[in-house]
């Protein structure tokens, strides 16, 4: 608003937000402010403005916060627009109890017209202008349609282009081609600032797209028809973008020539970022270059990417059009597909393509930054209660039981790094914060849509181990939600910590774990006796740990042969190419009991922006004719935690002789040779690992020698083992 909106005791405001208003303060308002009733909204007005005609539309008043104040209120007005006489019900929720002073609007009328064309904005992002929207989006719509308005007015652009993002797909149905490029959109983009929808081929020629919308991605190889081809233009001399994949689109002297040698196939690209470096990546090529015809205006044609070959074909352009800002990027590159949706035909382009997955989001975030969108990451999301659920019933109540004579008389265990708070069932104004968590004790109230109890149940085989969980849809770290209980816990009840995501999730010497849904993130809690096999040898938990993931997969009947390894000290591996999963241990010592903290995650159903499990069962499915299907978080954590029990009680029995056999099976290591301390150092063989799980290489001329985890990190790009700094 440009510092032009004022309250009446001076003061700029901070910010604006929607309040419950009651009758008596609504009156005084419509006093202050009379032009309110003047500019009485209809029925029928209301239905242009929101984005789907419903029975029943909220609109907030906007009210000042000083930058001073610290409390926001929520709540919105409340009209019926079934009354055809437009007389409106209000909400009788109680005000905030802070003082608020009235917007410098009844006396300005520079203001009631930024008010005015705040809301024609807002009509113009309007989702009722795009023609025939599917019944999913509306769905979609409707669902989101209370606080459209306030987000509406948040997401109209700069430009002045409503923020909707077109897919164009040709005349085929294409649904499924949609949700791919759909899906790689809202990964790579602020999810909140943009809506996507398929412009169909009976849509093009209707009007009112070419206003309302923000960026058309044509995304079809078959020709495109005059009179669409004249839509697109005048698209794009209203300031429009276009983003082609690999379609027969094209303009400015730029022609499309087929290699049919390069048809499908996956090549290495040289890339121009925005900061004049260039950066290498393997794509799949859809068969076709760009070439100029005509070179009259160079200036609006500027090569963006080549392929890395002799005759240097140029596959990514970014072309400009007329006064209003129109510009498009146009590939020959599949920038768009996820490795899954393709039909790659040798595990050498699989790898090639995997490598490179980060490589390409980078490359599509900046391509569509160029185009004026934002692609900076979504708000971190909202912590939520944790849930005390429990394999077995009994174990389940006597946990309760242990619970009530330790916890004060609020429910209340504190801890200095996450204190939790047991209640009985979900309260409407829970306190959740980082340091105070929630945890409801009622198991009947309990559903996730990412997390199963039952597939937990039903693969957990364990004594002990992870019987009493502690499952929260999003919190920090699930490290820390344990803290406060395991040194007093029984030692029968093994407990562990399970989440969706992370906010906060935490790497080896203080790296950061990113943490998106698809992962299997949790934490588990075992004691180990000071004077024992493993407790005398305790860097070897993490590697018994990455042996039970690896193996919870690959012990599966018909799994046996996914290319999943483990990597000395902690890491998860697909063969020795990608990582896709890691192992934080904390062990703390008291008297002669180890309490360990094994904090383990690994990529289950999260393709991007690397790899994960299920993109090898869907590789291994694709390469052998089988049809397996692909796994779960909760099963896979459980089944982890089933078989890191049975490695301990071996381990204990036998000693490192009773598991190295199984961890070698699996580790990518055998026979490689490294470099020590820097890429000139002496060369040396990794031979295996110690008696206490350190390293072992063998330098000519020095014999064996151990290499210490913590004092030493292994590239494995560079096959260097280098000391830390």
């Amino acid at each position: 608003m440009e510092d032009r909106l004022q309250m009446d005791n001076g003061m700029v405001p901070h910010k604006i937000v929607s309040v419950h208003l009651q009758e008596s303060a609504l009156k005084e308002l419509a006093q202050v402010a009379p032009y309110v009733k003047e500019q009485s909204v209809s029925s029928t007005q209301v239905d242009e403005v929101t984005p789907t005609a419903t029975s029943r539309t909220k609109l907030g008043l906007g009210v000042a916060e000083s930058a001073g104040q610290g409390e926001e209120g929520k709540s919105k007005l409340q009209e019926d627009s079934e009354q055809e006489d437009e007389s409106s019900t209000i909400s009788d929720k109680e005000a905030d109890a802070e003082e608020h002073h009235h917007l410098h609007l009844s006396s300005c009328r520079e203001c009631l017209q930024l008010e005015n064309s705040t809301i024609e904005s807002v009509r113009f992002a309007s989702a009722e202008n795009i023609p025939e929207l599917s019944d999913d989006c509306n769905s979609k719509l409707e669902e989101k349609n209370d606080d459209y308005l306030e987000r509406g007015i948040k997401r109209v652009n700069l430009a002045g282009k409503p923020p909707n993002i077109l897919i164009y797909l040709g005349s085929e149905t294409a649904e499924v081609e949609f949700e791919q490029v759909k899906s790689i959109l809202q990964e790579c983009i602020d999810a909140d600032s943009y809506t996507i929808y398929q412009l169909h081929e009976e849509q093009v020629l209707k009007a009112p797209w070419v206003d309302n919308s923000l960026l058309l991605i044509v995304a079809t190889e078959k020709p495109i028809s005059e009179e669409n081809h004249k839509q697109f233009m005048k698209f794009l001399s209203k300031g429009g973008k276009i983003l082609g994949f690999s379609s027969s689109f094209t303009f400015n002297g730029i022609q499309i020539k087929r290699k049919n040698k390069l048809k499908k196939t996956v090549h290495e690209v040289v890339v121009s970022k925005m900061d004049s470096t260039e950066i290498k990546l393997n794509l799949l090529v859809s068969g076709c270059i760009f070439e100029e015809v005509m070179k009259e205006d160079t200036n609006k044609v500027k090569t963006l990417s080549r392929l890395n070959n002799a005759d240097k074909d140029i596959v990514i352009v970014h072309l400009t059009y007329g006064d209003s800002g129109g510009e498009a990027i146009l590939s020959q590159a599949h920038l768009e597909l996820d490795i899954n949706s393709m039909d790659v035909k040798t595990e050498e382009d699989f790898n090639l393509l995997k490598i490179s997955n980060s490589k390409r989001y980078e490359i599509l975030k900046e391509i569509l930054i160029s185009l004026g969108l934002r692609c900076e990451l979504s708000e971190i999301p909202m912590l939520t209660p944790s849930y005390l659920l429990s394999s077995d019933e009994d174990i389940h109540l006597a946990f309760l039981k242990w619970l009530e004579g330790s916890v004060n008389a609020e429910g209340l265990r504190a801890s200095s790094k996450v204190s939790l708070k047991f209640v009985s069932s979900c309260e409407s104004k829970m306190e959740i914060a980082p340091s105070l968590i929630p945890v409801i004790t009622d198991m009947g109230s309990f559903s996730s849509e990412h997390f199963s109890l039952k597939t937990y149940q039903e693969n957990l085989q364990t004594k002990k181990l992870g019987k009493i969980l502690l499952f929260t849809e999003v919190t920090t770290t699930t490290m820390d939600l344990l803290d406060g209980l395991m040194f007093e816990l029984p030692e029968e009840m093994g407990l562990i910590a399970i989440a969706v995501r992370q906010t906060q999730g935490k790497g080896r010497g203080g790296n950061v774990w990113l943490s998106p849904v698809g992962c299997a993130l949790s934490t588990l809690h075992i004691t180990i006796p000071l004077h024992s096999n493993l407790g005398q040898r305790i860097p070897f938990i993490q590697h018994l740990v990455s042996l039970a993931v690896v193996e919870s997969v690959r012990s599966i009947p018909g799994y046996e042969d996914i290319d999943l390894r483990v990597k000395w000290p902690n890491d998860i591996y697909y063969s020795d190419l990608m990582k896709l999963g890691g192992v934080l241990v904390n062990s703390t010592l008291i008297e002669a009991t180890f309490h360990i903290l094994i904090g383990f995650g690994f990529n289950v159903n999260n393709s991007n922006p690397t790899i994960c499990i299920n993109d090898l069962i869907t590789k291994f499915n694709k390469e052998e004719g089988t049809k397996l299907k692909p796994l779960t978080a909760d099963c896979l954590i459980a089944r982890t935690v089933t078989v890191l029990e049975r490695l301990i009680d071996i381990f204990q029995e036998k000693g490192p002789n009773g598991v190295l056999p199984r961890y070698y099976k699996y580790w990518v290591h055998s026979g490689k040779q490294v470099h020590l301390r820097s890429e000139d150092g002496p060369i040396a063989w990794i031979v295996g690992i110690d008696d206490y799980g350190f390293l072992q290489v063998h330098e000519e001329g020095k014999g064996v020698e151990s290499v210490h985890p913590d004092g030493n990190s292994f590239d494995m790009l560079r096959n260097l083992i280098i000391p830390k700094h």
